[in-house]
């Protein structure tokens, strides 16, 4: 269990700031705009094709899995700690129903009491659950996330609009990700979910990994802030919910209790502690990280959990800007300097903008 550390600067009611009227009406409708001329993809998690493949070629022990999922290792697996852990599964968010679904078709449970012992887990075939999950048809609503996003440039050369607004807070997000702009239609939602992951000593940040010129076994995005702006007002739903803001302590089971996920925003969004209902215009922005208590990135803030609601009638616009930071003050002043350089060196050092998007920034849209 992880208590809340009075010190530092935690997703609260007090620390996310709202700001009423950051974008104007026309700002808002000429980014929706853009964004439909450039053309929107669907929000896609994890892949739902290939899945049976693609688990066959992770190389784990059926040991190993047990332990993984045995989160309080009392050799028995609760439901809530399969579903921390399978969250995802094929592109699916998976329910407690769903579990208790594969159960019954890989006959994983006999006595029905929806707990595995090792005993029982050492008696399965994990490749019946590989076959299982690629069987099953994946509808949108299914999703992890439900929407359509693209990318809008905002450097030199963007609409002078789209650099306007990206002037408002020039010196913290110049050299950050490009504006994400996303479209919830009705039925559209995004489980509750972390922006940024933690940073290990082998954890590389995408946007300093090229400058850095460093290899690492895993990479995250180190979005140590999350700005998001609400282009349009919601006929019904699509609030942004915060589930364990101002908990006083954070216990990833605990979100869990009575077959009611905290993390289902499709179900469960009312039973968040923090609701912010879209208002065209309105920027809401909060730290994805804590302080390291020397004024640079520390750890990762659990308490920054948040999600889409269900959009019950109408559609929903909203725009995601990401200051991105590296907690290695070393890479990220190295990031920095690099940009600075290209940018001073003008257009023969060949489209300083486009070397930073389409460079720096290649692979970094991780959907988390």
């Amino acid at each position: 269990m992880r208590a809340r550390k009075p010190e530092t600067l935690a997703v609260t009611m007090a620390h996310r700031k709202e700001i009423p009227d950051f974008l104007t009406e026309e700002e808002c409708k000429l980014i929706v705009h853009l964004a439909q001329l450039k053309g929107l993809q669907k929000s896609q998690i994890l892949p739902t094709d290939d899945y049976e493949e693609a688990m066959e070629m992770i190389e784990i022990s059926q040991m190993d899995i047990f332990n993984l999922l045995d989160h309080n290792q009392d050799g028995q697996l609760q439901l809530k700690e399969v579903l921390t852990h399978t969250r995802l599964g094929n592109g699916r968010w998976m329910t407690p129903e769903n579990i208790r679904e594969m159960y019954t078709a890989v006959k994983a449970d006999p006595d029905g009491n929806g707990v595995l012992s090792l005993e029982e887990f050492k008696q399965l075939n994990i490749r019946d659950f590989h076959k299982y999950m690629g069987s099953q048809k994946v509808k949108m609503s299914d999703l992890v996330r439900n929407s359509q996003h693209t990318w809008l440039y905002q450097g030199e050369g963007a609409h002078q609009v789209m650099r306007a607004i990206r002037q408002r807070s020039r010196e913290i997000v110049e050299h950050s990700e490009p504006l994400q702009v996303v479209r919830y239609d009705q039925g559209g939602h995004y489980h509750a979910h972390m922006d940024s992951g933690p940073v290990f000593p082998e954890t590389a940040c995408s946007h300093t990994k090229l400058v850095a010129n460093e290899s690492a076994p895993f990479e995250t995005s180190c979005r140590y802030v999350t700005v998001l702006f609400y282009l349009n007002n919601v006929t019904g739903g699509g609030e942004t919910v915060f589930p364990i803001a101002d908990n006083r302590t954070y216990e990833e089971m605990s979100l869990i209790q009575n077959d009611v996920d905290l993390r289902d925003t499709r179900k469960n969004c009312d039973k968040g502690n923090l609701r912010v209902k879209p208002q065209q215009g309105t920027a809401v922005f909060w730290y994805n990280y804590l302080s390291d208590g020397e004024g640079w990135v520390g750890e990762l803030d659990d308490f920054a959990l948040h999600g889409g609601c269900l959009v019950t009638q109408g559609t929903k616009w909203i725009a995601n800007n990401w200051i991105n930071v590296d907690p290695n003050r070393r890479r990220q002043l190295q990031f920095q300097q690099e940009m600075e350089r290209y940018a001073g060196a003008g257009a023969g050092a060949g489209a300083p903008g486009e070397w930073t998007v389409d460079k720096s920034y290649s692979g970094v849209h991780l959907e988390l």
